[in-house]
């Protein structure tokens, strides 16, 4: 067994290699929930190839291979800090999909990479509630919001009413604030790092104003986080549905061989070797 995940591991360095010479710049594969718990792992691996950004054509970038089903905002926000005090440029590559709490971290990005099967997701941050389990804060908050309106209405059932009655006012307030710091988060990420280089007006060809960028900023914010729109926190938002709907550039390399097939064999190593493992997390790069 030893010496197989030996092998696994030259073979995911190799891969990792690819996708790097595709870039010029320190490639590394993020699996799993985004959680406090991980944080100092995360830590370390952007300082290990902080350390050795020198040896690549761009070194000022991280790429940044993202699979993760979401998980805590307030780790996001620690990560993006960490990373952005490295390298002044980052992408970010979903090979598969980044949902939740993973699709506010790839907003931070000035690039973000999909393909045609690559997904994000509504940003519906994961809170722990009084039990100690992670729920989706969006779907609490639209459920007593829902409750509210039909005790107005005097259409409330005796046992939706004691739901209500048994309500924990400061759980609520924390899964407000979630949504709240999810959407200023994105927003501020969007206009300070996403926009940057959206200078014209691709119709146009007018000059983009501060103004407008954080327009589109808050538009996207706010359909992101739009429960009534995705019906579910596991809803997948393709690529295509990104750009025509929300109107948000992303990079397509569904027909660039030279990124795709080292890109999905990397990945599909990396998850066959965290299934043999049985782990659920892993950072991956080639240092």
């Amino acid at each position: 067994m030893e010496e197989l995940s030996s092998y696994i591991g030259h073979a995911l360095n190799f891969q990792c290699g690819e996708v790097e010479k595709f870039f010029g710049s320190p490639v590394m594969s993020y699996v799993g929930q985004i959680h406090p718990s991980v944080l100092q792992t995360y830590i370390n691996a952007v300082e290990r190839l902080a350390a050795v950004k020198h040896e690549y054509s761009d070194k000022d970038r991280i790429v940044i291979a993202l699979t993760t089903p979401g998980g805590v905002v307030e780790t996001v926000e620690k990560m993006v800090e960490v990373t952005r005090h490295h390298f002044s440029e980052v992408y970010f590559l979903i090979p598969m999909s980044a949902m939740s709490a993973g699709t506010i971290f790839s907003m931070s990005g000035d690039k973000i990479y999909m393909d045609y099967t690559s997904s994000l997701g509504p940003i519906d941050p994961q809170v722990q509630n009084p039990d100690g389990h992670f729920v989706p804060a969006l779907g609490y908050i639209d459920k007593v919001d829902e409750l509210i309106e039909l005790s107005r209405n005097g259409t409330i059932t005796d046992a939706e009413l004691m739901m209500l009655q048994r309500l924990d006012l400061a759980t609520l307030k924390r899964y407000e604030q979630a949504k709240e710091l999810s959407i200023s988060l994105l927003k501020n990420w969007l206009v300070k790092y996403k926009f940057k280089d959206w200078v014209l007006h691709s119709s146009t060809g007018e000059v983009v104003t501060e103004e407008e960028k954080q327009a589109r900023a808050e538009e996207i914010a706010r359909q992101l986080s739009d429960n009534k729109r995705w019906h579910s926190h596991g809803r997948m938002i393709s690529a295509d549905t990104l750009t025509t709907s929300l109107k948000l550039r992303i990079e397509d390399y569904s027909a660039n061989d030279a990124i795709l097939g080292p890109l999905r064999s990397y990945t599909r190593l990396l998850l066959d070797y965290l299934d043999q493992q049985r782990a659920s997390f892993r950072i991956h790069h080639r240092h």
